[in-house]
């Protein structure tokens, strides 16, 4: 394996990074704008050449296409990123693993699990699964200790991090069932929702307890990946979704509360900050960040500002995007740059580079 990386070489850079971060996070204007760039697998396997199914599964591909991509992301983009380490990526099958669903791969692209509520009947006869006991899981975490062992095997001095959850109760009863039959029961079955999301809402927490049990971590930080709640009413957001997200932050977010949310959630924002309390808040490329910024500052850090869409072309079209984000997220701090969501494989890798180093440059602070 040729790819290798040594984060000595960025230790200042690092710290430089931290600082700009601690600031923002302080909710002041640090020297510059930090820029996180939330690339990941799929978008390095399509910069490098790498077919996207054989990278979730084939242990020594992702530990190639994840060491490159770091050294891609900290000598090639340039953004605040803090952290390095090897990760089990199995794509966006938590569901599936842990209700035993069946898994699709499709060539050249993510996994997906089945769905496998179609009735009210399949809702009700819904289990919460014991992790211990549960296929999926014991296989995700037999991969994780795999996946450590190829780590010590090729001598990369990384750390390996990975833990099974799902997603909270709404976006995993769209995962199990599609969104659309879950908004129409939101609507004529509320009561057998209500009984669905309470079964996930224990799920979750099962499967974080086991996370710890397993990995000897206590979990008093946790994000959750809530797309769905973007599509229903506040109302129906306080009536069916915050009851079991408001639960999970009590639970588990002594110390930090994130949420990512690929929206649009402008019609959230208020309740998220005021209510939820949220430590941060990725808010997705189809949000408004005026809108973010007049409900959340001051109290959210928010996380985001760019769409995808606006990095598939050439730097030039995407340059009002960049310069709008950096003009309203940056004043006060409280923010922090970046495409909101994942970065999608196809985002031109120049125009992604170039923003980054825009974003930098028109918000650089001038000594007094």
């Amino acid at each position: 394996m040729g790819a290798t990386f040594d984060p000595e070489r960025y230790r200042e850079r690092i710290a430089r990074s931290e600082q700009r971060l601690a600031a923002a996070r302080r909710f002041e204007e640090p020297d510059q704008v930090p820029v996180q760039i939330s690339v990941g697998g799929s978008f390095y396997c399509r910069l490098f050449g790498h077919n996207i199914a054989e990278y979730f599964q084939d242990r020594e591909l992702s530990i190639e296409v994840q060491l490159k991509g770091l050294r891609w992301a900290y000598d090639e983009l340039g953004d605040d990123r803090t952290g390095f380490g090897i990760g089990l990526d199995v794509g966006p099958i938590q569901e599936a693993l842990a209700f035993g669903a069946e898994i699709v791969r499709p060539d050249d692209t993510s996994p997906w699990g089945r769905h496998i509520i179609q009735t009210p009947a399949d809702a009700e006869a819904l289990r919460v699964p014991d992790p211990a006991q549960t296929p999926g899981v014991q296989w995700y975490y037999g991969e994780l200790q795999r996946l450590r062992e190829a780590v010590q095997r090729l001598d990369i001095r990384l750390p390996v991090w990975g833990g099974l959850t799902i997603h909270p109760p709404l976006s995993a009863a769209c995962a199990l069932a599609g969104p659309s039959l879950i908004y129409e029961w939101m609507c004529e079955e509320p009561g057998l929702v209500k009984r669905l999301f309470a079964k996930l809402f224990e799920a979750f927490c099962r499967l974080v307890d086991y996370c710890d049990s397993v990995t000897g971590a206590t979990t008093t930080s946790i994000g959750l990946a809530d797309d769905n709640s973007a599509f229903v009413s506040e109302a129906m957001y306080r009536e069916f979704v915050l009851p079991y997200n408001s639960a999970i932050y009590e639970r588990y977010g002594r110390d930090g509360r994130y949420l990512h949310a690929d929206g649009p959630n402008d019609h959230l924002f208020g309740l998220y900050a005021n209510v939820l309390r949220l430590t941060e808040m990725d808010i997705g490329g189809f949000s408004d960040l005026a809108a973010a910024k007049r409900e959340m500052h001051g109290k959210t850090v928010i996380i985001g500002g760019l769409n995808c869409k606006d990095l598939y072309g050439d730097f030039e079209a995407a340059r009002p995007a960049v310069e709008r984000a950096v003009a309203i997220g940056a004043p006060g701090g409280g923010y922090i740059f970046g495409v909101g969501g994942e970065t999608y494989a196809g985002v031109n890798p120049d125009t992604l580079i170039r923003s980054v180093r825009h974003a930098q440059q028109i918000s650089r602070r001038r000594p007094a």
